[in-house]
């Protein structure tokens, strides 16, 4: 892969280990842009306060989720992705980012195969690119990159903390970011320091393969509304269920709220008013007792709805 250069812009990545932020500070030691962590299982903690602080100073920013070793199927993968989109929305929505959103993946505890992190990798990458319009970014180490493949038509973040560049892995020739220190060890900044103003403590820093003005070119194009965003077409088949809700669903149908077909389909508002109605019927049954009492309850419910 290339090595850094002169010129190119600079940016950090930050989570909730880095506490308070001082964004001001940051952007005015030539930081120019920066991903921040939004989810794990669930959001960071700091994701929201550090979106606002980043973009009031101005910064470019982009979000990303760390692969949890827990999650082993693409149907958790699928899952994840949809709690990444949630704390996305919770800042305002993609259009508040002006790069890429980021699947962090770096760690198999679990000893998956290949071929399975590949699957997770890809369901989780194809998943973000629908719900949020735009074309994600893979990271990952060079120890971890082995297991990818079939990838490289999404761009790459590759954390390598040296002055020695990334050597080329799994058809990928190219970095688009280079995390090449954790503020610690490994490169420096074009002043020739790791430290960072308006952060306490080390922070991960990251280089853009181009300038500042080329990375503003590059992704920040939302802006202009007048780029067509093509959707990928999503992989779900509607005819499984998924793994973490077949006992739900299993629950519903045997109870007779759904037929049992087509468990990942859209949902009608007719079909939601029969469930509603029957749920309703049910309810009456539950604490009516008897006929009699089902209809004097059915009067008053009506009542009350019409209010």
């Amino acid at each position: 892969m290339q090595n850094r250069s002169k010129g190119n812009a600079q940016g950090i990545d930050v989570s909730h280990w880095q506490g308070n932020i001082d964004w001001r500070k940051v952007a005015a030691s030539g930081i120019s842009f920066a991903f921040i962590k939004a989810t794990q299982n669930s959001m960071d903690p700091q994701f929201l306060a550090n979106v606002k602080g980043a973009k009031a100073a101005g910064m470019m920013i982009g979000a990303y989720h760390y692969m949890d070793d827990s999650v082993t199927t693409v149907d958790k993968a699928l899952a994840a992705a949809q709690v990444f989109y949630k704390a996305i929305q919770a800042a305002g929505g993609p259009g508040v980012f002006d790069l890429p959103f980021v699947l962090d993946y770096e760690s198999n505890k679990n000893k998956l195969m290949s071929a399975t992190i590949t699957a997770i990798a890809k369901a989780f990458l194809v998943e973000t690119h629908r719900l949020t319009g735009g074309e994600p970014m893979l990271y990952t180490y060079p120890s971890f990159i082995g297991n990818f493949s079939g990838l490289i038509g999404y761009p790459l973040w590759i954390a390598r903390y040296s002055s020695q560049v990334p050597v080329d892995a799994s058809g990928w020739k190219h970095w688009d970011f280079w995390q090449y220190s954790d503020g610690k060890v490994g490169g420096t900044l074009p002043s020739g320091e790791r430290k960072v103003l308006g952060i306490n403590g080390p922070v991960d820093l990251n280089e853009f393969d181009g300038t500042i003005e080329q990375l503003r070119s590059s992704y920040c194009k939302k802006e202009t509304g007048k780029e067509d965003v093509k959707m990928p077409e999503t992989t779900r088949d509607i005819n499984k269920v998924s793994s973490w809700a077949a006992k739900d669903w299993d629950e519903a149908t045997e109870n007779g709220y759904f037929d049992g077909t087509h468990p990942g389909a859209t949902m009608t508002r007719e079909e939601s008013a029969i469930v509603f109605n029957r749920l309703r019927k049910n309810f009456l049954v539950l604490i009516g007792g008897n006929t009699e009492r089902i209809t004097a309850l059915e009067r008053q419910l009506q009542t009350i709805e019409k209010e």
